[in-house]
């Protein structure tokens, strides 16, 4: 480290910086050479967070930086400090509790992650050391260690392959943990280092280590003795990243290049951004209110207190007279004494239990998506998973949803359908209904029932037998299989019905589906890929004579070419390439006069919705090749700029070619995909479709998913679009965005409650369709039209039913989900998707959900949650997220309502106390006032509250409208639960007062004090506030029950008990068997009673005499069940027979 530093201030080669040299097996590379070894970081992983060491400072520092955390605090201290009327364990008590539960919570969570840590570090490994098998822990690994693994075992490090057990010098690796892809990957090893390790000598230059899995740039130095070292390039097709797991073969070993946290999978690690839901940001807006009423309340007091002292012979009475201390004490530190002392007997405004409520709402309430049966896939045997339960009630605030097309509105399960070759359509019916196994059903009407010349046909069937990378997996012997005579490798099968018994058993390993269905679309048509030995290519052709292939190069498929190659050499000497890839790449590279035949057919297999791919070929002179040769070679050993040089050769290469034909290949909807689109559109929810796939492609899966209608009008803003106008491409997108504005927005008649199908025939639905190229124009055009562009475009999207963006690369798609997320209103937007393109997305949004498909887990795991299939999205939302969102509103206002109840009769007696500071309630009532008498049924009813039934939201999508846009913690409704308090709190403490108006209330004339007042109004408040969250609850189960009463028995049985013995450790024992004595009045039992009942009068008046607002006929049908028969639904929300609504 040091002596870089030094070489970049002596201004030697900079790019030293950004290379390592690593010794393989730590053998020096030359014997004149003695080793300096480098300083590498181990391979330890840590994603934890706290140590045993820094648990308590770390997690106390970050709980205090919540503001009503860092409140109570600062009132704690107050108490402490300075001679407050209440005790500081009022409200250090609730506080301890509090911070204790959430960091128990955070030290289980960072504990689980210590946990995982240590089974990945303390996993044993093979590692040799002078030519013996040594086990060590993971951990121990080094940079420059020979590790062996064996099938099914996972990389314990980043490895170079030096040896493998097949024959072919390769070994096949999924990389579903790392990048969302399941299918089997090739890797190679590196020329001339397999044979025997124990000897090799050799070095590896190559670059720093970076996160990009899919670039790796290096070289290896191989020394033998008595000659020049060799040279030999690496790339990614030769490292092996840790996280990836060995397939199909027995045993591999390779070189440590990259260890622990400098690993790129540690690399491509992030700590997903923390993200707050609409509900925390309304707590916090509402509490700042509360925070203002209480220093107002403080500051009337405070007031009140020196204006009425100011009174003659009110400040210092005859029987209450000053000490010295009072007396020299400066006036304006005593009157801020006061306010600090009202500040501290208020303070149980700021509900600050809340938080704590809510986390155990957020993380129980989480359970139920895990345990829904409906969300249960029997395939896969998974169901749903949460990963972040802090955005339970974000489900049901959604207003955009951004979908992935491939393996999200479609299976990503691809079957090949058809063929054109020069022109002539091939579609497969039946193989023995003609000899060659072509059948031809339609085609150009001029040639109908002709095909292509037979050399021609077998060309394109060679093409796609050689131009792929797929794998043969060799049959397995019958008695070893047990079901028989198919294999079956990441879901592919060989298509055993047109096969023989032998090709049946034939498996297919690719790292992409679509080449499989290319491969067994060739079998269906008699050419059969065997597999590849040693750089040979063995095909069986029609008739069943082996064709074999040396393959000389592979240029790679990558989505900024948008197409793959192939250069082999025959058995006669010819060198051809081969070539595949998307119309739009591959099109400008042939010759035109061979375009228009085939693109016919493309753009009607594109409009069908299928997948195409264009098939050509070019043959190679000797001069042709050898340079191409002599260009990739090169290029390959660069380690600086190594991807443009080959692009630049690959680009070379692939000119001038010959266009045989093209595929269609079919990717078939996802199950009630259409449904489920329907459902979100109907809940006034904004759907765009991202994907990379080509316009009519995608076109076509949004009308078969009724995205798009027949009578849907599309306003498309498309490359092919702006050079139809023959104008400046900026000058096109100006005119064709200020038209669709003008039609879309100015002349459209506004909508209310979020863009809906319009069913009627007055009103025209419009789809909006982007690309990728035009989308870069409109967000990064010049800074003048910028702005403006963005916001035509938005407002032109927000006017449409559904939103289509094609061809775009995954930053794109996150880019889209920003500028929506950013746009007026802030509305909630939700990305969902399956594979690694879809992570950034998921990310950006509000709410990731990741759908557990055939391109992995990578999208699963930077997800929020994820669910099994789409169709479970309409649950998820409609139902969950309803349900979440109306408990946890209830929660907030709830606890709101209540506290300010709590905290009104205490202001209101400063009236009638001299401002003296006085406690109307007693210390333990103070403190267990929102711990136990009233926490549990407030939880139980925010679990468990179902104030329509599952059957009726999931019917009625409208429902999901009624709650849009945080609209049970607007204003309003806040308005109305501060006007209940108020009028209960002035309820409580007049009533009381009117009892008291007369105070002999015993039958022996003895008089009741004032610890006897405020038991009153507080056993008023305790019964109000719970049977008032009782008249709220729809839906009741045992455990409602059990929380509710049981919180009033506990509440009567704790003042007793408190009340009916002498505690040794109070100084004053305040309510020495005052709630029994309370209780011995008659006239106290009438007024309690009384009290309640009207507290409760308006709720019980606006059940009777108000519908429920929002239902409809079918859902007042739902009435409520017996709490005996709905208690299943304590367990799972799938209960589908239950049915729960309004009742009267």
């Amino acid at each position: 480290m040091l002596r870089r530093r030094l070489n970049r201030l002596l201004g030697r080669d900079e790019r030293i910086a950004d290379r390592r040299t690593i010794y393989v097996g730590h053998r020096s590379g030359s014997t004149n050479d003695a080793i300096i070894p480098p300083k590498f970081c181990d391979n330890r992983i840590v994603s934890s967070k706290y140590t045993v060491w820094n648990f308590l400072p770390k997690n106390l520092f970050e709980q205090f930086r919540r503001i009503a955390n860092f409140y109570f605090l600062i009132i704690f201290l107050v108490q402490v400090i300075v001679d407050t009327p209440t005790s500081p364990v009022t409200s250090g008590l609730p506080l301890f509790f509090v911070i204790t539960v959430t960091a128990i919570k955070q030290g289980y969570e960072d504990w689980l992650r210590h946990k995982a840590d240590n089974e990945v570090n303390k996993y044993p490994v093979t590692v040799i050391e002078d030519g013996r098998r040594i086990r060590k822990e993971s951990e121990k690994i080094k940079v420059g260690d020979v590790v062996q693994v064996e099938e099914e075992e996972t990389f314990p490090c980043d490895l170079i392959l030096l040896q493998t057990s097949r024959d072919d010098d390769t070994c096949f690796v999924t990389t579903a943990s790392l990048d969302g892809e399941s299918n089997h990957k090739t890797h190679y090893t590196v020329p001339d280092t397999g044979r025997d390790l124990e000897s090799l000598n050799a070095t590896i230059e190559c670059e720093q280590p970076q996160p990009d899995l899919y670039k790796f740039v290096g070289r290896m130095h191989i020394y033998t003795s008595n000659q020049d070292p060799a040279m030999r390039s690496l790339g990614p097709e030769n490292l092996l990243l840790k996280g990836a797991t060995l397939k199909n073969t027995q045993r591999i070993s390779g070189v440590a290049v990259y260890t622990g946290m400098e690993t790129k999978m540690a690399l491509n690690y992030q700590g997903k951004s923390q993200k707050r839901s609409a509900v925390e940001k309304s707590i916090n807006a509402f509490l700042l209110v509360y925070l203002c009423i209480l220093v107002s309340k403080a500051l009337v007091c405070t007031t009140l207190k020196y204006a009425w002292q100011g009174t003659p012979g009110q400040d210092e009475p005859w029987y209450n007279e000053k000490t010295q201390t009072v007396k020299e004490t400066n006036f304006y530190l005593k009157m801020f004494t006061d306010f600090l002392s009202f500040m501290v007997l208020f303070n149980f405004i700021i509900p600050v239990s809340m938080y704590v409520t809510v986390e155990m709402q957020k993380f129980l309430g989480s359970f139920f998506i895990t345990w829904d049966k409906d969300f249960f896939d029997p395939e896969i045997k998974e169901g749903a998973l949460v990963n972040t339960s802090d955005l339970n009630e974000e489900l049901g605030q959604v207003e955009y949803v951004f979908t992935d097309k491939t393996g999200t509105l479609t299976q990503n399960n691809m079957e090949f359908i058809e063929c054109c070759i020069d022109g002539f359509q091939y579609k497969y019916r039946d193989a023995s209904s003609e000899l060659d196994g072509f059948c031809v059903t339609d085609g150009p009407v001029s040639k109908l029932q002709q095909k292509a010349g037979r050399e021609r046909e077998e060309l394109f069937l060679r093409a796609l037998c050689l131009c792929h990378t797929v794998q043969v997996k060799e049959p397995i012997e019958c008695h070893d299989q047990g079901d028989g005579l198919m294999d079956q490798v990441d879901g592919l099968e060989a298509d055993g019905q047109e096969t023989s018994s032998l090709q049946e058993q034939r498996g297919f390993i690719a790292s992409s589906p679509d080449e499989v269905a290319l491969v067994k679309g060739a079998m269906r048509y008699g050419f059969t890929f065997l597999g590849l030995e040693s750089k040979t290519m063995k095909i069986l052709n029609r008739n069943n004579a082996v064709e074999m292939y040396e393959l000389l190069h592979v240029l790679n498929f990558d989505p900024v070419r948008r197409r793959m190659s192939v250069i082999v050499r025959s058995k006669s000497g010819d060198i051809l390439l081969f070539c595949k890839g998307a119309d739009s790449s591959m099109f400008p590279r042939v010759r035109q006069e061979e375009v228009e035949r085939i693109r016919m057919h493309v753009e009607r297999n594109a409009t069908e919705g299928y997948r195409t791919l264009c098939v050509a070929y070019k043959y190679l002179s000797a001069e042709e090749y050898n340079q191409a040769d002599k260009g990739l070679r090169e290029a390959r050993l660069a380690l600086q700029d190594r991807d443009e040089k080959l692009m630049a050769v690959y680009n070379q290469v692939e000119t001038g070619m010959s266009l045989i034909g093209a595929t269609a290949v079919e990717d078939r909807l996802q199950e009630e995909a259409a449904e489920t689109m329907m459902a979100l559109q109907g809940a006034g929810i904004n759907v765009w479709v991202l994907t990379g796939d080509k316009m009519e492609t995608a076109k076509s899966t949004c009308y078969a998913c009724r995205l798009f209608q027949r009578n849907t009008e599309l306003l498309e803003l498309t490359v092919r679009t702006l050079e139809d106008g023959g104008r400046r491409r900026e000058k096109r997108l100006h005119d064709l965005l200020n038209e669709y504005y003008k039609k879309a927005v100015l002349d459209a008649p506004p909508v209310k409650g979020g863009v809906t199908r319009s069913w009627s025939s007055t009103n025209q639905d419009y789809g909006f369709i982007i690309d990728g190229a035009t989308l870069s124009m409109v967000l990064n055009s010049s800074e003048s039209n910028s702005s403006r562009y963005k916001n035509l475009f938005l407002q032109i999207c927000q006017n449409c039913t559904a939103v289509l963006c094609c061809r775009m690369a995954p930053l794109q798609k996150a880019q889209i989900v920003k500028m929506v997320k950013n746009s007026k209103g802030s509305p909630i937007t939700l990305s969902i998707g399956d594979g690694a393109n879809d992570v950034s997305m998921i990310l950006e949004a509000h709410v990731g959900i990741g759908i557990k498909g055939k391109e992995g887990r990578q999208a699963v795991r930077n997800s929020d949650y994820a669910i099994t299939k789409l169709k479970h999205l309409k649950k998820l939302l409609l139902v969950h997220g309803h349900l979440y969102y109306v408990r946890i509103a209830h929660l907030v206002q709830y606890f709101f309502y209540k506290n300010l109840c709590f905290i009104l009769p205490q202001f209101l007696y400063q009236f009638f106390c001299g401002y003296s500071q006085q406690p109307l309630f007693d210390a333990a009532y103070l403190t267990m006032y929102n711990i136990c008498f009233t926490s549990m049924p407030i939880l139980a009813y925010s679990l468990f509250e179902q104030h329509i039934s599952i059957e009726v939201l999931l019917d009625n999508a409208t429902l999901y409208r009624e709650i849009a846009k945080n609209a049970m913690l607007r204003w309003g409704p806040f308005l109305q639960w501060t006007l209940l308090s108020l009028y209960h709190g002035l309820l409580f403490f007049f009533g009381v007062r009117f009892l008291f108006s007369n105070p002999a209330l015993q039958d022996n004339g003895q008089v009741f004090g004032n610890w006897s007042f405020g038991t009153i109004i507080f056993t008023v408040l305790i019964f109000t506030v719970t049977l008032t969250l009782a008249l709220d609850t729809r839906h009741w189960t045992w455990i409602n029950h059990f929380v509710i009463w049981g919180s009033l028995a506990f509440y009567v049985f704790f003042s007793f008990f408190w009340g009916g013995i002498i505690w040794p450790f109070l100084k004053h024992q305040r309510l020495y068997f005052v709630f029994a004595n309370m209780l011995s009045s008659v006239s106290t039992w009438l007024v309690i009673i009384l009290l309640i009942l009207l507290s409760l009068m308006p709720e019980i008046l606006l059940t009777v005499f108000c519908k429920p607002r929002g239902s409809n006929a079918r859902q007042m049908k739902h009435r409520l069940p017996s709490s005996g028969t709905s208690t299943i639904f304590m367990l799972s929300q799938t209960a589908s027979t239950h049915s729960f609504s309004w009742s009267d």
